[in-house]
């Protein structure tokens, strides 16, 4: 007589959600560099240009190494301010050789002697009677190159190079270094300059750090979304299959209901987030759904990972 089987069989797990197809790279090797040197020149000309058109001919400053070699310029002998540039990151690569990615330091390398060179050959007069004016359109300027030379494989090295082995070895953020080194160096020019030219370098220093947010996120920045919805299973496989993202779900209860059932958590682009809002709404108009902003976000189909 066979024994009863009391042995009960587990219940076989949830299948996990489709990966989204991977997408492939536009760019090979080849057009990758390509395409790194050109943001890299065309950033830093716009630098450049803002540098010998506005700043110096205005007598103002700026932030940075930059500001720290224009700061110098000012000063006796006079030495041109790229080869102020050159002089001050040269410690600073020494340190960096060891202290960062092989790829980030020579990628930040070449942009270091492009900027070097484009302080040295671009001189494109920008012709502003209103100082205010000036500090503005040179933050534009500044911004606008900064954020293309970001979105390289590298940096223009000077206090980029800096701030990088400050959050490695420190773990101090990339803002406060930021901060601290433009404090001294306006807190020096105020020594030696009228108060509102200072001020003008703060306006310009402002515009420049919000329109490199601008053109280095542009588009391209990233959303997170958490979707509260009945219909959640829909939705998780609704935004894999057309916005070739990924979802994950989130085990959560409702407060008032008890009744449990996942979140849809994702993470999309600017430019993919009213796709998602008009598919949410088309199969469930009553969904709930968070948008957040994101500072950084690593992964290998939708992040874009730090290259230090």
């Amino acid at each position: 007589m066979e024994a009863p089987n009391n042995i009960e069989t587990p219940e076989k797990p949830a299948a996990a959600l489709p990966e989204p197809p991977q997408r492939p790279s536009r760019l090979g090797p080849v057009g990758r560099v390509l395409l790194n040197l050109a943001l890299m020149v065309v950033g830093n000309v716009c630098a450049a240009v803002a540098v010998n058109g506005i700043l110096v001919p205005q007598g103002l400053l700026s932030g940075g190494f930059t500001g720290l070699s224009i700061l110098l310029y000012y000063l006796p002998p006079h030495l041109p301010v790229g080869l102020w540039y050159l002089v001050l990151n040269i410690p600073v690569f020494a340190l960096g050789w060891r202290l960062v990615g092989r790829r980030f330091f020579y990628w930040s390398l070449v942009g270091m002697g492009l900027l070097t060179l484009a302080l040295e050959v671009v001189k494109v007069p920008v012709i502003l009677e209103d100082p205010l004016a000036g500090a503005l359109l040179a933050g534009i300027l500044f911004g606008a190159g900064g954020g293309l030379v970001l979105r390289s494989q590298g940096s223009a090295g000077g206090l980029d190079i800096l701030s990088v082995i400050m959050i490695q070895r420190f773990s101090v953020r990339l803002g406060t270094t930021l901060l601290a080194f433009n404090v001294v160096v306006l807190g020096v020019g105020a020594l030696l300059f009228p108060l509102t030219k200072i001020i003008y370098t703060l306006a310009m220093i402002f515009v420049a750090a919000q329109v490199t947010n601008l053109v280095f996120s542009g588009l391209s920045q990233r959303k997170a979304v958490t979707i509260v919805s009945h219909r959640w299973q829909e939705i998780a496989q609704a935004i894999i299959s057309d916005n070739r993202a990924g979802a994950t779900l989130i085990s959560a209860q409702g407060a008032f209901s008890g009744q449990e059932e996942p979140m849809v958590y994702t993470v999309v682009n600017l430019r993919e987030l009213g796709r998602l809002k008009a598919l949410v709404s088309s199969l469930d108009p009553d969904a709930f759904m968070v948008v957040s902003d994101t500072l950084e976000v690593s992964g290998q189909r939708i992040g874009r990972a730090t290259h230090w």
